[in-house]
């Protein structure tokens, strides 16, 4: 069923979130979150810079690799746009989620190796849904 029709309005903000699960030919799987972000007008941060109307201002992606128990076995992170000159940062402590089970207790996980400053909110962001997207690529998720 569709939506009902919208009052008037104008588009501000896109955000686009893509999930993509791989069978590997070495038994381990790739789950690969995607996260864009653009202004449908100029985005102005002083002392950073100027973006276009639809240039991406958050480009990031992020592949996890699970093996069939959903423990993250490797962590690979590219930002190639982001806002601000610090964020590429917060990369190296994506490290620490390797080992973690994607499971019960994934969220915790996630907030106690990348909470605060030591992360990113956006990368944080695509981790969480990592697990839903890693449930639904494995043999047998839906049956679990």
């Amino acid at each position: 069923m569709p939506l009902p029709p919208p009052s008037t309005r104008q588009l501000a903000h896109t955000r686009k979130v893509t999930f993509r699960g791989y069978r590997r030919d070495d038994g381990l799987w790739d789950i690969e979150g995607e996260l864009h972000d653009s202004k449908a007008h100029e985005l102005v941060i002083p002392n950073e810079r100027t973006w276009a109307p639809g240039e991406t201002i958050h480009g990031m992606v992020i592949r996890v690799t699970i093996n069939q128990q959903m423990v993250v076995q490797e962590i690979a992170v590219a930002m190639d746009d982001v806002p601000h000159g610090a964020c590429p940062r917060t990369m190296p402590a994506m490290q620490h989620m390797v080992g973690v089970a994607m499971g019960s207790g994934w969220r915790q996980a996630i907030e106690k190796h990348l909470g605060g400053v030591q992360g990113c909110a956006h990368l944080r962001e695509l981790l969480f849904n990592m697990a839903t997207a890693a449930f639904q690529t494995l043999p047998g998720g839906l049956s679990k």
